[in-house]
């Protein structure tokens, strides 16, 4: 999401600050490409018509004109222009009792599993939260909590099966509320394809027998300007508290994403990165605007690292890599570790600079072959990849529906990695004997 806003971003401000001085020219010509990038984008016209003239406004100010770099402060204007529109800082929920959060949303937006997703983070923040299941225009969809809830381990409410009314629905699910011990409650209610009478009628309704402190509206980015459209009717007609932004992770252009907060007025809350329960995060205005402008996000790197990663077994990896034991069964240890931290290139593009290189991308296929090669070795094999002759080499490639030839590729880079651990651990020993040089800071 945003790859192709951010490339032309990040190549106006690159020709922008090669310009030993800024003159009003200068700025107008970048700001005229930048709006033509938002709009391309799907940014809603008004919202990136408003942005480019506050940038405007101050990136003609005597601070930026007279700065030693004016074309990096004109970057930091935008990016802190990028952030407001986003939302500034992070909201987080109201959960204050009774703690009730109503899910609504058009039909296959996401709300169902958005439902299990904040289940899922609740609970990790040590709440015990409840499900319910109020869509009762699409059957599958309360069998779809009740799995979800089945995953996560959040019991689930639902309806007595051919159960039509939903007012009726949620006046008996608070009763079950009362009997369990849960201290937040959320609520999945029906969609449709398109806002119409008929929902927003029978939503209002069951809002104020709901009497919930958050009303979300989970919306699909990739939809474009009809997500903006949307965002506003059910504002209007729910006087929604925040959003929830789904497929951050897809190929669309985004737009509607920078659009929904300034329409509403309303925090951008969570956003779901991806389809397993635990890609949803979160909403950091300051950190996706990084990303945009290819800063990067460290932060979250770092977050999603402590939460993927074993310390101990990170430790002893570490240690086996020092000592040049590593062997392929660490090989496959350390390329799940990684994977669990979610698609590579995701987490690539969260490292400053990372965006800028110019036809970037991971072959995700290239890794599961790679996974694959080791797979199909034995586990003595893993263990001493110095028995692999060529008639194991050739059972490993077709027991991995690869080719010999990449297998003795990811031998041969292997060994050469091998070889780099081991004389890296003979340097720290050396260093060690070195008075000074073991100190914390020096290496």
């Amino acid at each position: 999401m945003f790859s192709q806003l951010s490339d032309k971003l990040q190549e106006i401000f690159k020709d922008l600050r090669g310009h030993g001085t800024i003159t009003e020219s200068n700025v107008n010509d970048a700001l005229r490409q930048v709006r033509l990038a938002l709009l391309e984008a799907d940014v809603h016209y008004q919202v990136a018509k408003d942005l480019i003239a506050r940038i405007k406004d101050k990136a003609l100010g005597q601070e930026v004109l007279r700065s030693i770099t004016p074309g990096q402060q004109i970057v930091k204007v935008f990016y802190d222009e990028l952030t407001q529109l986003l939302g500034g800082d992070n909201e987080p929920l109201n959960l204050q009792k009774p703690a009730r959060i109503m899910m609504v949303g058009l039909h296959g937006a996401g709300k169902t599993t958005s439902a299990g997703k904040l289940a899922r983070y609740l609970k990790k923040q040590g709440n015990a939260p409840l499900l319910f299941a109020l869509d009762l225009q699409r059957p599958a969809a309360i069998d779809q909590l009740a799995t979800l809830g089945t995953q996560v381990g959040v019991p689930v409410f639902r309806p007595a099966p051919g159960k039509t009314d939903v007012l009726e629905a949620g006046k008996e699910a608070l009763l079950w509320a009362a009997s369990q011990n849960g201290d937040v409650q959320i609520f999945d209610t029906a969609g449709r394809l398109e806002i119409d009478d008929v929902l927003v009628n029978e939503l209002k309704r069951l809002r104020a027998i709901l009497e919930p402190q958050e009303i979300l509206l989970v919306c699909d980015a990739a939809t474009g300007q009809q997500a903006v459209n949307v965002a506003n009717h059910f504002h209007e007609a729910l006087q929604i508290t925040g959003l929830i932004l789904t497929k951050l992770d897809g190929d669309a252009r985004g737009g509607a994403a920078l659009s929904m907060r300034e329409v509403t007025k309303r925090p951008i809350k969570f956003a779901g990165v991806g389809e397993k329960l635990d890609q949803f995060e979160p909403f950091y205005p300051e950190r996706l605007a990084g990303r945009i402008l290819g800063m990067g996000d460290v932060v979250s790197l770092v977050e999603r690292a402590a939460e993927a990663i074993d310390e101990e077994e990170a430790a002893q990896l570490e240690k086996k890599m020092r000592t040049a034991g590593f062997d392929f069964n660490d090989f496959l240890a350390q390329f799940k570790m990684l994977r669990r931290m979610g698609p590579l290139e995701n987490i690539l593009g969260m490292l400053p600079g990372m965006s800028n290189l110019k036809g970037f991308s991971v072959d995700e296929k290239q890794l599961k072959r790679v996974e694959a090669i080791v797979l199909s070795m034995t586990p003595d094999e893993r263990k001493r990849p110095d028995i692999l002759n060529a008639r194991r080499r050739q059972r490993i490639a077709r027991g991995s529906g690869t080719s010999v030839t990449e297998v003795n590729a990811l031998l041969q880079r292997f060994t050469q990695m091998r070889k780099l651990m081991k004389n890296a651990g003979k340097m720290k020993k050396m260093l060690a004997r070195v008075p000074g040089a073991g100190t914390p800071g020096r290496l």
